[in-house]
Protein backbone atom coordinates (compact mmCIF):
# COMPACT_ATOMS: atom_id res chain seq x y z
CA UNK A 1 0.00 0.00 0.00
CA UNK A 2 3.07 2.49 0.35
CA UNK A 3 4.44 2.06 -2.75
CA UNK A 4 0.59 2.89 -4.48
CA UNK A 5 0.40 6.14 -1.87
CA UNK A 6 3.96 7.24 -3.13
CA UNK A 7 2.98 6.77 -6.82
CA UNK A 8 -0.58 8.22 -6.28
CA UNK A 9 1.20 11.32 -4.26
CA UNK A 10 3.73 11.54 -7.37
CA UNK A 11 1.08 11.61 -10.14
CA UNK A 12 -0.90 13.98 -8.86
CA UNK A 13 2.10 16.68 -8.23
CA UNK A 14 2.93 16.34 -11.54
CA UNK A 15 0.12 17.06 -13.04
CA UNK A 16 -0.14 19.88 -10.79
CA UNK A 17 3.44 20.82 -11.99
CA UNK A 18 2.41 20.40 -15.47
CA UNK A 19 -1.06 22.37 -15.51
CA UNK A 20 0.68 25.31 -13.96
CA UNK A 21 2.36 28.19 -15.92
CA UNK A 22 5.12 30.80 -16.25
CA UNK A 23 3.75 34.34 -16.21
CA UNK A 24 6.17 37.76 -16.62
CA UNK A 25 5.03 40.97 -17.00
CA UNK A 26 6.45 43.17 -19.64
CA UNK A 27 5.67 45.65 -22.40
CA UNK A 28 5.08 45.42 -26.34
CA UNK A 29 8.20 46.49 -27.64
CA UNK A 30 6.92 46.62 -31.46
CA UNK A 31 4.43 44.61 -33.43
CA UNK A 32 4.99 42.91 -36.80
CA UNK A 33 2.83 41.00 -39.48
CA UNK A 34 1.63 38.07 -36.70
CA UNK A 35 4.02 38.84 -34.06
CA UNK A 36 4.23 41.03 -31.03
CA UNK A 37 7.82 41.48 -29.39
CA UNK A 38 7.50 41.91 -25.45
CA UNK A 39 10.11 43.04 -23.67
CA UNK A 40 10.31 41.29 -19.81
CA UNK A 41 12.69 41.48 -17.05
CA UNK A 42 14.00 38.09 -15.76
CA UNK A 43 14.84 38.11 -12.11
CA UNK A 44 16.70 35.13 -10.38
CA UNK A 45 15.56 34.39 -7.02
CA UNK A 46 17.97 36.50 -5.24
CA UNK A 47 16.63 39.64 -7.56
CA UNK A 48 12.95 40.24 -5.76
CA UNK A 49 15.03 39.18 -2.12
CA UNK A 50 14.77 42.08 0.91
CA UNK A 51 18.37 42.29 0.93
CA UNK A 52 19.66 41.49 -1.92
CA UNK A 53 21.39 45.00 -2.58
CA UNK A 54 23.24 44.09 0.06
CA UNK A 55 24.71 40.88 -1.04
CA UNK A 56 25.42 41.56 -4.76
CA UNK A 57 23.91 38.30 -5.44
CA UNK A 58 21.05 39.46 -7.77
CA UNK A 59 20.02 39.29 -11.04
CA UNK A 60 18.18 40.63 -13.73
CA UNK A 61 17.71 40.51 -17.36
CA UNK A 62 16.17 42.29 -19.92
CA UNK A 63 15.07 39.70 -22.51
CA UNK A 64 13.02 40.04 -25.84
CA UNK A 65 10.00 37.21 -26.39
CA UNK A 66 8.08 36.90 -29.42
CA UNK A 67 4.23 36.31 -29.09
CA UNK A 68 3.34 34.80 -32.47
CA UNK A 69 -0.53 35.51 -32.39
CA UNK A 70 -3.29 36.33 -35.88
CA UNK A 71 -4.51 39.21 -33.89
CA UNK A 72 -1.45 41.79 -33.70
CA UNK A 73 -4.23 44.59 -33.54
CA UNK A 74 -5.19 44.21 -29.73
CA UNK A 75 -1.73 45.49 -28.45
CA UNK A 76 0.51 48.79 -29.28
CA UNK A 77 3.64 49.97 -28.67
CA UNK A 78 4.32 50.56 -25.16
CA UNK A 79 1.06 48.58 -23.51
CA UNK A 80 2.05 46.52 -20.29
CA UNK A 81 0.90 43.19 -20.91
CA UNK A 82 1.11 39.14 -19.18
CA UNK A 83 3.33 37.05 -21.13
CA UNK A 84 3.16 33.34 -20.39
CA UNK A 85 3.95 29.87 -21.38
CA UNK A 86 2.80 26.55 -19.58
CA UNK A 87 5.11 24.68 -17.25
CA UNK A 88 5.08 21.68 -19.49
CA UNK A 89 5.76 23.78 -22.66
CA UNK A 90 9.38 25.40 -20.44
CA UNK A 91 10.16 21.38 -19.16
CA UNK A 92 10.10 20.96 -22.68
CA UNK A 93 12.15 23.53 -23.88
CA UNK A 94 14.83 22.68 -20.84
CA UNK A 95 15.05 18.99 -22.66
CA UNK A 96 15.63 20.07 -25.54
CA UNK A 97 18.17 22.61 -25.16
CA UNK A 98 19.90 20.85 -22.26
CA UNK A 99 18.61 17.86 -20.89
CA UNK A 100 19.29 15.37 -24.71
CA UNK A 101 22.45 17.05 -25.70
CA UNK A 102 23.88 15.89 -22.22
CA UNK A 103 22.59 12.60 -22.67
CA UNK A 104 23.69 12.43 -26.76
CA UNK A 105 27.30 13.90 -25.35
CA UNK A 106 27.79 11.10 -22.09
CA UNK A 107 26.51 8.30 -24.45
CA UNK A 108 28.98 9.72 -27.41
CA UNK A 109 31.74 9.90 -24.66
CA UNK A 110 31.35 6.64 -23.23
CA UNK A 111 30.82 4.29 -26.51
CA UNK A 112 34.05 6.22 -27.81
CA UNK A 113 36.01 6.00 -24.99
CA UNK A 114 34.78 1.97 -24.42
CA UNK A 115 35.89 1.61 -28.10
CA UNK A 116 39.14 3.20 -28.22
CA UNK A 117 40.43 3.43 -24.29
CA UNK A 118 41.47 7.39 -25.87
CA UNK A 119 40.51 10.12 -23.59
CA UNK A 120 40.82 13.11 -25.47
CA UNK A 121 39.36 11.21 -28.50
CA UNK A 122 35.96 10.65 -26.51
CA UNK A 123 36.33 14.01 -25.30
CA UNK A 124 36.58 15.77 -28.87
CA UNK A 125 33.82 13.39 -30.14
CA UNK A 126 31.46 14.17 -27.14
CA UNK A 127 31.72 17.23 -27.71
CA UNK A 128 31.25 17.39 -31.78
CA UNK A 129 28.35 15.38 -31.29
CA UNK A 130 26.47 18.75 -30.30
CA UNK A 131 27.26 20.42 -33.46
CA UNK A 132 24.55 18.39 -35.47
CA UNK A 133 22.41 18.36 -32.84
CA UNK A 134 22.02 22.14 -32.36
CA UNK A 135 22.16 22.21 -36.13
CA UNK A 136 18.99 20.30 -36.17
CA UNK A 137 17.00 22.31 -33.69
CA UNK A 138 18.07 25.19 -35.84
CA UNK A 139 16.53 23.68 -38.87
CA UNK A 140 13.30 23.31 -37.10
CA UNK A 141 13.11 26.25 -35.42
CA UNK A 142 10.24 27.37 -37.06
CA UNK A 143 8.51 24.61 -36.29
CA UNK A 144 9.91 24.23 -32.45
CA UNK A 145 8.81 28.13 -32.23
CA UNK A 146 5.12 27.08 -32.67
CA UNK A 147 5.25 24.05 -30.47
CA UNK A 148 7.29 26.13 -27.52
CA UNK A 149 5.08 29.10 -27.54
CA UNK A 150 4.22 31.63 -25.60
CA UNK A 151 0.60 33.64 -24.72
CA UNK A 152 -0.26 36.83 -23.93
CA UNK A 153 -2.59 37.41 -21.27
CA UNK A 154 -4.89 41.18 -20.58
CA UNK A 155 -2.37 42.56 -17.55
Amino acid sequence: MPLYTFFSTFANTYNKFMSAKVTHAGVVESIDEGRVRVRIVQTSACAVCKVAGHCNAAEAKEKLVDVFTADTHRWKVGDAVKVAASQQMAARALLLAFGLPLLIMLAVLLLVLTLTGREGLAAVCGLAVLLPYYGVLWLFKNRLQQRLAFWIEEK
